[in-house]
C-alpha cells in the first residue's frame, strides 16, 4: 500500500517512521481558518484533521493509506496555536508557567482504496514547573518555541519546563504513535 502522511511537520515524519517504513508527504492547503471553534476542543482537532487528510486524499493518483493530524495547546478553555511572535511565545509560556494544561491531537486517516475513514482525538495532560522570566526569555532565543503550538516542544529544550505528563508522550510531539498503530490496524 501507499503512504501519504499530509504534514510538513519534521516531528511528524520521524515519528510515523516508527510505524510505516516508506511514505510520501504531501502537504495539505486546507484552509484551518475555514473551521471555527465552537467550544468542543475534541471535535475542533478532529474537524481540522479530517479537513487536511480529505484535502490530500482528493490529490491522490492512487490508492492510499492518508495520514493527517493535528495537535493543539489548551489551558483554561483556552486555545494557544503557533506563535505569532517572540511577544506572544512570551504570554504563553508565561500562562503555561506552574499550571496544568492539555494537548489534544486529531487524527484522520482514509484509506482511498474502500473510502474507508478513522477520525479520533486524544489529549495528554502536562504540568509545567514554574518559569522565571530568564528561563522564558532563554528559550524563546533558542528559537524552538516560534513553531510550536503552546510555544514549546517537549522533545527539545522545552523539557526542561515538564514536571510531569499524564497520557501519551508522542501525542505531545504532535503525532499519538499507540492511537494512530490502532487506527491503521483497523483501516488497512
Amino acid at each position: 500500500m501507499h503512504y501519504i502522511l499530509a504534514s510538513a511537520s519534521p516531528r511528524r515524519q520521524e515519528l510515523l517512521t516508527k510505524i510505516v517504513e516508506n511514505f510520501e508527504v504531501v502537504v495539505s492547503d486546507f484552509d484551518e481558518d475555514s473551521i471555527n471553534f465552537n467550544g468542543d476542543v475534541e471535535e475542533y482537532v478532529k474537524t481540522l484533521a479530517k479537513g487536511k487528510a480529505q484535502n490530500v486524499a482528493s490529490k491522490a493518483n492512487k490508492d492510499s493509506i492518508i495520514i493527517a493530524a493535528d495537535t493543539i495547546v489548551v489551558i483554561d478553555g483556552k486555545i494557544l496555536g503557533k506563535p505569532q511572535n517572540e511577544n506572544d511565545a512570551y504570554n504563553m509560556l508565561k500562562l503555561l508557567s506552574n499550571k496544568v494544561h492539555r494537548v489534544y491531537s486529531g487524527i484522520a486517516v482514509i484509506n482511498t482504496a474502500n473510502d474507508v475513514m478513522k477520525n479520533e482525538t486524544i489529549f495528554t495532560e502536562v504540568k509545567f514547573s514554574e518559569l522565571t522570566h530568564e528561563e522564558i526569555v532563554n528559550y524563546i532565543n533558542s528559537k524552538e518555541p516560534l513553531d510550536k503550538a503552546g510555544a514549546y516542544g517537549i522533545q527539545g529544550l522545552g523539557a526542561l519546563f515538564v514536571e510531569k505528563i499524564n497520557g501519551c508522550y508522542y501525542n505531545v510531539v504532535g503525532l499519538p504513535l499507540n492511537l494512530l498503530n490502532k487506527i491503521m490496524k483497523e483501516i488497512i
